[in-house]
Order: structure tokens, then C-alpha cells, then sequence
């Protein structure tokens, strides 16, 4: 097994997973909401919010929609890293983040249709 390819997967999870915190925290700051307005608008606990916001867990499709909904923000945007330092995003990173986020897309699609076609709700054309 390669192990050194786990590290590298599990520290792009982490950096996607503070992305995401970090942008939902300053989209709902920007909006003047509390957390817990928050997580009830998503329909999840304050808890879980203050979990995803402390980048201490990950959140599922349904949460991610709900909170992309709530923060009236498309979804796509919370994963787009900010840049403070004024420099201009190097275009070899944001083409790196958009592959990593459209292989993550396609196999959650690919689980989708799995999981209906064994459901019986999708059929092969």
C-alpha cells in the first residue's frame, strides 16, 4: 500500500474541508447570521455547524446543499479558496482543485446510479 498517496489524500481532504469551513463562516458573517440561525435554516444542529465550522467533520450532499441554499451561495463557491494576501490565485492550483472537485463530483455520481440501479429505480438505456 502506498502510504505516502493516503497522506496526500488525506491532507487535500483537510485543505478542502477548511475551504469549505472557512467560506461558510465568512459567507454566514457576511449575511450578519449566527450559527445557530444557520443550522436552522440548513436543518441541521448547532452543533453540527459549529463541527463543520471548526473544520472538525465533514458534511454530506444533502448538508452541503442545504447550508449552499441557506447561505444563498452557489455551492461550488464555498470550495473556491480565498486569497488575502492580494496575489492572484496561480492557475495551476485552481486547475488542480477543479480536477480534484470534478473526480470527487463523478464518483459521487457513479454511487448515485449505482445505488438506484440496485434500488431498482434506473434502468440501462
Amino acid at each position: 500500500m502506498n502510504y505516502n498517496l493516503l497522506v496526500d489524500m488525506e491532507d487535500k481532504s483537510l485543505n478542502l474541508r477548511k475551504i469549505l469551513a472557512l467560506n461558510i463562516k465568512k459567507q454566514r458573517e457576511k449575511l450578519g447570521i449566527t450559527q445557530e440561525n444557520l443550522a436552522e435554516k440548513a436543518d441541521i444542529s448547532a452543533a453540527m455547524m459549529n463541527d463543520i465550522e471548526g473544520c472538525r467533520t465533514w458534511i454530506s450532499d444533502k448538508t452541503l446543499r442545504n447550508l449552499s441554499s441557506a447561505l444563498n451561495i452557489d455551492t461550488y463557491r464555498l470550495f473556491i479558496p480565498e486569497v488575502t494576501s492580494g496575489e492572484a490565485i496561480p492557475a495551476e492550483v485552481v486547475m488542480e482543485l477543479s480536477l480534484e472537485l470534478h473526480e470527487m463530483l463523478k464518483k459521487y455520481t457513479a454511487n448515485v446510479e449505482k445505488t438506484l440501479k440496485k434500488r431498482g429505480f434506473l434502468f440501462n438505456l
